[in-house]
C-alpha cells in the first residue's frame, strides 16, 4: 500500500519533523509528560509530546517545503528550530516542576522562544513562573481552569489559569473556546471574573474571535496556552474529555495568526493530547499539523525582526 510518507520524503524521526536536536536554535521545542498530576487519573498524558512527533513523521525533511496555511515555507530559512526532546519522567511532581522550569528559565535566558508539548494542563504553570517580564495569556481551551484546588492540590491541570493570575508579571488573561459541563464550579467562574479575565465561549465564535484578539494589549508579549481539547473531537479525538462544539482548525489559526498580528508570541504551550484516546492517529496528525503551522507563525515574527 501507498504511504503518504514515501510520497513527501518524511520517515520515522526522533525529532519533530526532523528537525534539528538542542536547544540552541531560535525557538526550541521540549516535552513534559506531567507537573502535577492528581491521584486519581496520575500523568494520563505521558506520551503525548512523542505522539505528535510521530504524528508529523510523514512531514518531516526540508522546512523550506511550502505550508500553504502560512503562504510560504514551514520556517523561514534565516530562523533556527530544534527540539531538545523530552524531559525525563519522574512522578516526583515537585522535581518535574523544577525540570520544565529550569528548562524554559534556560531558553528565555539565551533569549530563545520556548515551545512546550505536554502532557496535561498542569505544565504550562512552570513555564509561565519563568518569564522575568511583563506577559499576556491566550488559553484556547474547554475549560477556565480556576478551580484552586482539587483533591487537595493546587497546582493541578484544573488550576492553571488561576495559579498564573497569582503570578506579578502576568496581565491580561483571555480564554478562549469554554463549552459544555466540566470542572468549573460557581467559585471558579468567579475567581476569572473578580480577575477581569475575558472568557469568549465557543458559541460565540467565529464572530468572538477578533474580539479575543483585541483583548490583549497591542504590542504585548504573548503566551499562548493551547490545551487541544479546545477543538471539536471530530479532529481531536485524544483527549480525555472530548465534548462536542469545538473550536475548528482554522479558528484556532486564526487565533494564533492574530496574537503574531497584535503582539509577540513569547511562547506557546500545547497540551492535554492524550495517546490513549487517539483513533487512527487521527489526532496525533491534526496535532503536529498545528504544531507545524504555530512554528511557522512563531517564526515569521522571529524573521520580521532581522528584516
Amino acid at each position: 500500500m501507498p504511504r503518504l510518507q514515501d510520497m513527501l520524503g518524511g520517515g520515522q524521526t526522533d525529532t519533530f519533523l526532523g528537525m534539528p536536536q538542542g536547544d540552541t536554535a531560535d525557538i526550541v521545542l521540549f516535552g513534559a509528560d506531567s507537573a502535577t498530576p492528581y491521584a486519581s487519573v496520575g500523568a494520563y498524558c505521558a506520551g503525548g509530546a512523542q505522539a505528535i512527533r510521530e504524528g508529523g513523521a510523514d512531514y518531516a525533511g526540508p522546512l523550506t517545503r511550502i505550508n500553504f496555511d502560512l503562504g510560504g515555507p514551514m520556517v523561514p530559512p534565516e530562523v533556527s528550530v530544534s527540539d531538545a526532546g523530552d524531559l525525563p519522567w519522574t512522578d516526583d511532581a515537585a522535581e518535574m516542576r523544577s525540570r520544565i522550569a529550569t528548562r524554559t528559565r534556560t531558553l528565555l535566558d539565551a533569549g530563545r522562544i520556548p515551545v512546550l508539548l505536554g502532557g496535561d494542563d498542569s505544565v504550562p504553570t512552570p513555564m509561565l513562573g519563568e518569564y522575568d517580564r511583563p506577559i499576556h495569556i491566550l488559553q484556547i481551551d474547554a475549560h477556565i481552569d480556576w478551580r484552586d484546588e482539587v483533591q487537595g492540590e493546587r497546582l493541578g491541570l484544573s488550576s492553571t489559569m488561576r495559579r498564573a493570575s497569582e503570578m506579578d508579571h502576568v496581565g491580561t488573561i483571555v480564554q478562549v473556546g469554554q463549552r459544555g459541563v466540566g470542572s468549573a464550579g460557581p467559585d471558579a467562574l468567579a475567581g476569572a471574573q473578580a480577575y477581569g479575565a475575558t472568557l469568549i465561549p465557543a458559541h460565540e465564535l467565529p464572530g468572538g474571535l477578533s474580539r479575543a484578539i483585541a483583548a490583549l494589549p497591542e504590542g504585548a508579549d504573548v503566551v499562548i496556552c493551547f490545551d487541544v481539547d479546545a477543538l471539536d473531537p471530530s479532529i481531536m479525538p485524544a483527549v480525555i474529555a472530548p465534548t462536542a462544539g469545538g473550536l475548528s482548525y482554522q479558528d484556532v489559526i486564526t487565533l494564533i495568526k492574530g496574537v503574531a498580528d497584535r503582539g509577540r508570541i513569547a511562547g506557546f504551550a500545547m497540551v492535554e493530547f492524550m495517546p490513549s484516546g487517539d483513533t487512527d492517529g487521527v489526532g496525533a496528525r491534526c496535532a503536529a499539523q498545528f504544531l507545524t503551522t504555530a512554528l511557522g507563525i512563531i517564526a515569521r515574527q522571529v524573521a520580521a525582526t532581522r528584516t
